[in-house]
């Protein structure tokens, strides 16, 4: 195999365990909200404020290690 091929399926491996990552990070962050929510009724909105902030910031973080990975993966060429 090429180094051209290794870099783009490199890539495609980093990009999809970073999705995967992401997504993880952001149901275990919805599903503590939700427990939050359901113990405390009356702090839903600080609640969600928070849960909100937090999953922009794993959102990201992903979109920046799949820029990486499309960088790294065009830098072979």
């Amino acid at each position: 195999m090429e180094s051209l091929g290794l870099g783009f399926l490199s890539a495609g491996l980093g990009a999809g365990l970073a999705v995967v990552g992401a997504a993880y990070g952001i149901g275990r962050l919805a599903g503590s909200a939700m427990d939050g929510t359901a113990r405390q009724p009356a702090a839903a909105g600080d609640i969600r404020t928070s849960m909100l902030i937090a999953a922009a910031f794993i959102e990201g973080v992903a979109l920046f290690a799949e820029v990486v990975c499309v960088i790294l993966a065009t830098k072979s060429v």
